[in-house]
Formats: C-alpha cells, structure tokens, sequence
C-alpha cells in the first residue's frame, strides 16, 4: 500500500504540477512524504538525510514539535486576519526579528517570501533617496518577481527583464577572480575599486541602493573575504546611497551566526529575511527596517502591501522557531559543527577527490566546486553532476546541487554522526563518478 502511495504521489505530480525551473518532461522527483530533524522518508519508508534543507530553509529542521504545535494553537486561536489591525501573535513575532538584529532598526515589515522581501526592501530605498538605480552583482539570486529577478545576476533575469533601473558588477571570487588577485588581500581591494568604479561611472546621485547577498548562497557560497563588506559600507557612506543586505538564505543560523553580517562588521540599511526565520513552517518573509527609513513613512503612504503581511500562523511560527533555537543553542550548533564537523569532513574529501576544485563555507553553509582538471579549474558539465545526485540520493542522502556545485547545506540542528554519515555517503558517490572516468 505505501509503494502504491509513492507511485500515486509521482503520478499526480507528472500529471498536474507544473514545476519551477524545469523542463517538464522527463522529471523524475523523490517523493517525500515525512521528516524529523535532518531526516526525510517517502511512503514507503525509505530515508534520505537531508543536507538540502529542502531550499536552504529548514534551518531547525524538519517537524521541530515547538514550531508544529504553535502553528496548531494559533490556528485554533485566529487562523487569519488582515494587515490592517493590530495582532499581538504578530507584534511579537517582530520584536522576536529585532531583537537579533543590530541597534538602529525599528520596525519589521511582514512578506509572504524572499522575493517580495527584496521588492520592498527596493521600493523603500527608492522612496527614501528619491533615486531609482539598484547595483548588484552578476554571481546573485534575488528571488523570482519583477524587480528581484532583474537584481539576480544570473541566467535567470534574462528571460525577465521587466523592471527598471538595475545595474550589476562583480563581487569578490577569488577562485575564479575577475581582478587577477592572488590572495584574499587582493581580491577585496581590487573588487572594492571595481565598485566604486561602477558607482562613479553610473552617477552616484542616481543610485538609491547597493544589494547585496552577506554570502551570496545559490551563486555559490561565496564568503567574502574580510573586509569587503566594511568597504561596500563605506562606499555606500561615501556615495550617499544604501546598503540592503539580502539574508534570505544566509540568516538566522545558517553561518553559524543570527545574521551573516555579523562577522563581517557591517551594519546595513536595510535586511531582508525569510527562510530560516521559520524555516519554511509557513511561507514569511520580511523587511528589517532602520530607524531613519521608517521615519521616511511616518507621515507619508509607504505604497506597497499585502493580503497576508504579517499572517498569523507565520507570526506564531517565528515566535516559536526563534524562541526553540535560542533556548536549545541551535545557532551555535551549526557554528561549532561547521568547524569541527562538516568543515574538516569536506576538506578531508578534497584531498582524496581531485574532481574537487575548493571547499568553501562557514557553519551548516558549504560548497564543493567540482572540475575536471584542478589546473584549469574547468568546470564539470551537467552530466556529471547529474550521476553525483543520482548516486547520492542512491544512497540515502537529499543533495542540493547548483550549476557545477554541490552544496553541503544541512539543518542547523545537525549532529556529528549524521555528518560523518553524509561524509562517507559523498565519499562513495565520488568515487563512483570518478571511477567512470567522470
């Protein structure tokens, strides 16, 4: 019976869902049908730890029993309301967000996602400067609406080019550098310059906002190197234009940290968040906003709303969700497992594979940059990393792949034996691509 559910469940999706990023035909999806922490099952049984987080979002992991059964109080309580009233589940869910943001940001501003995160975040800055123009890098993934997609620097704006005003430039790489550094030294200062050569060349009167990802995280988790982000800082000082960071995937725990910019003394404008703030329990996001900006508003229209700003399941959610990863030092598990657990595990792997070309990340936050040749840094194609997730999921492991990347992304509440357990999975399938001559 339960291999007659999966079969139905793969049934009903190829013939009714339309997926995301997708060519349609041909799909072949595992069926999830449960999970408990960093583990997932089907129907049948079968279990795959999951070091995707479905999208970089189940930071506390999957049916966090806190998180499930405020859901179900609030639901029983108040299952919606609109925007426009006052709800106590919501005012609490802010201040819950401010109180792990820095001094200086006043109010939240409630979305249902991500994306439309940055679409505010934009409109404000706009708003506020009485500028249009948005700067943000080519290696970037805002998010799948109007203005969002256009700030996303890949491949994936140029079927969507609709908003307006949006310019990129390059940020700092140095595996692949685009200013011919050698050293993390070089590659800031060089990106730096670059930026503010951008800056100078677009007119800086015209720009309202420099966007940033902390850790750029589908584009490849690219840790800045130190320094970079105080210099966006102080451009943005000099230039008078605003610095949003965008911490949708790299916040609340991801780093091993609340907020990926805490390492990397900087202080932004704006923040937008959603994922680990609940880890997906409900779809939220949101707008952390500095004092100044929400003075911008006090006495003017901010022209931008939505039905469920602020939901009431979502609050409770994040009350919840943050509430459980303080009090149970979910945080710093994924800080001390990255450094003791995970980081060493990958880098003991880049020893034995050469189809590893570098390990970079910080807390539960990883990518494996695979290539064909160490030398050239040539990048595997997509049939490679094809039979690697093919051979991970083989073997009970959820990967999260990008372009010639594997990245190594579990929940925060990650244990040491379920990362010797992934390593050793990695491990086989490795060798196994390796092994048929990639």
């Amino acid at each position: 019976m339960t291999e007659d559910l999966d079969a139905l469940a793969k049934e009903l999706d190829r013939d009714h869902v339309f997926h995301s990023w997708s060519a349609q035909a041909g799909l072949d999806l595992p069926v999830i049908a449960g999970g408990s922490g960093t583990v997932v099952w089907d129907h049948a049984g079968r279990r795959m730890l999951d070091f995707s987080s479905q999208l970089v979002n189940v930071n506390i992991g999957h049916q966090h029993p806190a998180v499930v059964e405020a859901i179900r109080t609030q639901a029983a309580e108040l299952a919606t309301i609109g925007p426009a009233t006052a709800n106590l589940t919501r005012g609490r869910a802010a201040e819950r967000i401010l109180s792990h943001a820095p001094a200086g940001f006043q109010k939240v501003f409630f979305t249902n996602g991500g994306a439309d995160a940055i679409e505010n975040a934009i409109r404000m800055a706009r708003l506020h400067t009485g500028r249009d123009t948005v700067l943000s890098t080519y290696r970037s993934y805002h998010g799948n609406t109007g203005a969002a997609i256009v700030a996303t620097g890949d491949w994936r704006r140029m079927a969507n080019q609709y908003a307006r005003g949006h310019v990129h430039f390059f940020g700092p790489y140095l595996y692949r550098t685009e200013f011919w550094a050698t050293s993390p030294e070089e590659e800031c200062e060089r990106a730096l310059h670059h930026l503010e050569r951008v800056i100078q060349s677009e007119g800086p009167a015209t720009i309202a906002a420099l966007l940033l990802e902390s850790i750029p995280g589908t584009a490849g988790i690219l840790v800045p190197p130190p320094g970079y982000l105080a210099g966006v800082r102080a451009l943005a000082d000099r230039y008078g234009i605003l610095l949003i960071l965008d911490e949708v995937m790299a916040g609340f725990g991801r780093t091993g940290r609340w907020f990926a910019f805490d390492g990397h003394d900087v202080v932004p404008d704006l923040i937008t968040f959603a994922k680990g703030v609940n880890s997906g329990y409900v779809p939220v996001g949101g707008v952390i906003i500095s004092e100044p900006i929400a003075a911008t508003f006090d006495e003017r229209v901010f022209p931008g709303g939505l039905t469920y700003s602020g939901h009431p399941l979502a609050a409770a959610s994040i009350v919840a969700a943050l509430d459980a990863m303080q009090s149970e030092g979910i945080v710093e598990n994924a800080r001390r497992v990255g450094e003791d657990a995970i980081g060493p595990g990958l880098r003991a792997l880049e020893e034995k594979h050469p189809l590893i070309g570098e390990v970079r990340g910080e807390g539960v936050f990883w990518a494996l940059e695979l290539v064909s040749d160490r030398e050239s840094r040539q990048p595997v194609g997509a049939d490679v990393i094809g039979r690697l997730k093919k051979e991970l999921v083989t073997r009970g492991l959820l990967p999260f792949t990008a372009d010639n990347r594997i990245h190594v992304v579990p929940p925060c509440v990650v244990t040491d034996a379920e990362v010797e357990h992934a390593m050793a999975i990695y491990d086989e399938a490795l060798t196994s691509v390796e092994g048929d001559g990639h």
